[in-house]
């Protein structure tokens, strides 16, 4: 090709690129500029509001998909795709009335989406470990274990803009239930269509909620878009959001440095050097973390074997020290914020005691040892993420175990994925677990530790609890119903079901410009419906 030629043809190009820029072919700069970046450690391991069990995917399903009601900016139930409701004078039978609402797709979303999404959340084939959180639903539970049948059920789409739901006892907290995830519905054509695959692509789902997942990178991030067929899109003003997974943290705070994100969690390795920063975000939550002690078989089914390993741990240094966040030492699992009834919280109610004693740990320990014929220096797997925060955790934990117990342990830290089949499947001894609420009431802690619970991974069984914990859900007298979720809170903890460790606080960086993000201390991520970015 001649120079005058080579010219002329670069000369083409140049123009075109200019033209496709002014119409938004490159204008990534300009798109970038309405996309608000978030991180976090870890992938979802599938976005099926059905089988989701883990905070990730909550934050992702909160933003795409839309229940009857939503929490607003005082995380208070109010009119999602339910434009309006009625409560029974009984208080057990909700009838709820859907707005003009669309999926993703443009088709109407309707009460047979609702009826649906529940009876597959209970259907014993789909195997959700969050199916127990409908129960409060009319035979539920009783659907999911088999002995009923899914007609049975206390849901039931009275038209496609009418559900009725019918509650088998009062409940204080059922219409905050249905901004949860496992109450938010599902297409049935989407689901077969799709099958095993559902939910596992961005291509495999549809949404109803202000965003829609236009791309899903696995191992990289998610992206979600306006969607625009929300019922509400007039009020989203965010164009654009992106979930990074990162896991290391030097190279989240690298990046909001030099303006890649938006927004990052950081631990103690960069908690003082942002101690005065303005961009420093407390991130409040109601979360408990704690050890779990498998008791299917072994020798932590010794009582005093369990005692001894929560005596161990010097809880204020592992908040103070290692995790240096703001979190507080826990002797018990309920967290503070969590209210009772009235202006009063659980924990003004179920008192508590931070413990630590290693002499008497010993001493427990070594009896312990005596009753199950064994001697020390026993060994001990301790399982948890592999994150740079569960690993110092762990390292003190263990650090604890062996100077005060003088035990062998072995730090087992694996990927978020891992970690939870291990958990599910009770491949450990002790589980460096944690809990946030699912609803701001105790019985969102106190009910998974329950005789058979899915999330009970150590398999701690106590009739008493058992039965406090279920008289509870159908006990219309708040009051006494509160004390007794005290009383079963004791029990739990005096029996060593787990080793209370903390209540958490974390801390993040998050950019001036962020606006509108509703921090859900309840649940512990944002929702982004009114976000918006002001001068990117």
């Amino acid at each position: 090709m001649s120079k005058k030629k080579w010219s002329l043809f670069t000369a083409i190009i140049l123009v075109l690129s200019m033209v496709l820029a002014a119409c938004g072919g490159g204008g990534t700069d300009e798109a970038s500029k309405n996309t608000l970046v978030l991180t976090d450690k870890s992938e979802p391991p599938n976005l099926d509001s059905a089988k989701s069990t883990d905070q990730v995917s909550f934050q992702i399903l909160t933003n795409s998909l839309e229940g009857l009601m939503r929490l607003d900016k005082n995380l208070k139930p109010a009119p999602g795709i339910a434009k309006s409701y009625e409560v029974s004078s009984d208080k057990l039978t909700y009838t709820f009335h859907l707005r003009d609402a669309k999926w993703s797709d443009g088709k109407a979303v309707t009460a047979n989406d609702f009826e649906y999404a529940w009876k597959r959340a209970l259907d014993p084939k789909t195997a959700s470990e969050y199916a127990y959180i409908l129960e409060p639903v009319k035979n539920a539970m009783e659907y999911n274990a088999g002995k009923a049948k899914a007609e049975d059920v206390g849901v039931k789409a009275l038209d496609a803009k009418t559900l009725q739901v019918t509650l088998k006892a009062p409940s204080p907290y059922f219409l905050e239930l249905t901004t949860f995830s496992t109450f938010m519905p599902q297409r049935e054509d989407i689901v077969k269509k799709y099958g095993d695959k559902f939910a596992l692509e961005a291509q495999n789902m549809v949404y109803d909620g202000p965003f829609s997942i236009d791309k899903w990178e696995h191992g990289v991030s998610v992206h979600l878009t306006k969607n625009s067929n929300y019922w509400d899109a007039k009020n989203v003003k965010l164009a654009n959001a992106e979930v990074k997974f990162l896991n290391e943290e030097s190279t989240r705070v690298n990046l909001y440095k030099t303006n890649k994100i938006d927004f990052t969690e950081i631990t103690k390795d960069f908690a003082d050097a942002f101690k005065s920063n303005p961009e420093r975000f407390v991130l409040k939550e109601s979360s408990a973390w704690y050890l779990e002690l498998n008791q299917r078989e072994g020798f932590l089914k010794n009582k005093k074997l369990r005692q001894a390993i929560e005596l161990a741990i010097d809880k204020k240094t592992l908040t103070d020290a290692v995790l240096k966040t703001g979190s507080t030492p826990a002797g018990a699992l309920v967290p503070p914020d969590i209210h009772a009834t009235g202006d009063k919280k659980f924990r003004d109610i179920s008192k508590e005691q931070v413990t630590y004693d290693p002499k008497k740990a010993k001493q427990l320990w070594e009896e312990g040892l005596k009753e199950e014929g064994l001697k020390n220096p026993v060994k001990i797997d301790l399982l948890g993420d592999n994150t740079t925060n569960a690993k110092d955790q762990m390292d003190f934990i263990s650090d604890q175990l062996e100077k005060n117990l003088g035990v062998n342990v072995t730090v087992s830290a694996v990927t978020f994925k891992e970690r939870l089949q291990r958990g599910k499947d009770g491949n450990f001894q002790l589980l460096l677990s944690g809990w946030g609420a699912d609803y701001n009431d105790a019985m969102s802690y106190l009910d998974i530790f329950t005789t058979g619970q899915s999330y009970n991974r150590g398999k701690w069984s106590n009739a008493e609890y058992d039965a406090l914990i279920q008289k509870s859900k159908n006990n219309p007298n708040f009051e006494a119903r509160i004390q007794d979720l005290a009383k079963a809170e004791k029990i739990l903890i005096d029996d060593q079901g787990i080793a209370p460790l903390y209540y958490r606080t974390r801390l993040s960086l998050l950019k001036p410009y962020v606006k509108g993000a509703v921090w859900n201390t309840t649940w512990g991520f944002f929702d982004l419906k009114g976000a918006y970015l002001d001068g990117k």
